[in-house]
């Protein structure tokens, strides 16, 4: 969701956590805790939290493998070469970072990996493309250059000079 040399964080994932922010008081009540877990530095993620108005539990996995433990994280080498593991598959991807959403569960001192999906796995989650399934044009996506291009930052949408980050190509930093 936020690369440690990103500006802000990914405008899908983005709009993933705006549909799960609201929810987490009624996972609590279910005895379930979400965490969001992004490879910035925490100080980023606070910065971009409060920018969303999200409150949400969000930790950093910046000096640690977490994120290349469950294969959503690549290195330049890795983008370059076209290969890495996402997905269940072997391909290219696009970013150093991409979506995915675990769970896990603790009994006792043991903590146990018991799901994980990724990609369009996570369209069961945004209930803004079940919206999109039932109406006259559907999702629409066709003609885009990627599926989910026209999301934005939802402070974003109105902006005119707005340029996609996923078109742009990569700036020697983020390499």
């Amino acid at each position: 969701m936020f690369g440690p040399d990103w500006l802000e964080g990914c405008k899908i994932c983005s709009m993933f956590a705006d549909h799960y922010a609201p929810i987490i008081v009624h996972l609590q009540q279910r005895d379930v805790t979400m965490v969001t877990v992004s490879r910035a530095p925490l100080e980023q993620l606070e910065e971009f939290r409060n920018r969303m108005g999200w409150d949400i539990k969000w930790v950093s996995s910046y000096g640690n493998d977490f994120n290349w433990d469950y294969q959503v994280s690549f290195t330049p080498d890795q983008l370059a070469g076209g290969q890495m593991y996402y997905n269940d598959q072997l391909g290219a991807f696009s970013a150093t970072e991409a979506p995915g959403v675990s769970v896990f569960y603790r009994d006792g001192g043991e903590i146990f990996h018991t799901y994980s999906s990724y990609s369009r796995g996570l369209d069961m989650f945004l209930g803004v493309y079940h919206l999109l399934d039932i109406v006259p044009a559907g999702r629409n996506e066709a003609d885009f250059p990627y599926p989910m291009y026209w999301v934005r930052h939802r402070d974003s949408y109105d902006d005119e000079t707005y340029v996609d980050p996923y078109l742009q190509p990569p700036q020697p930093d983020q390499e």
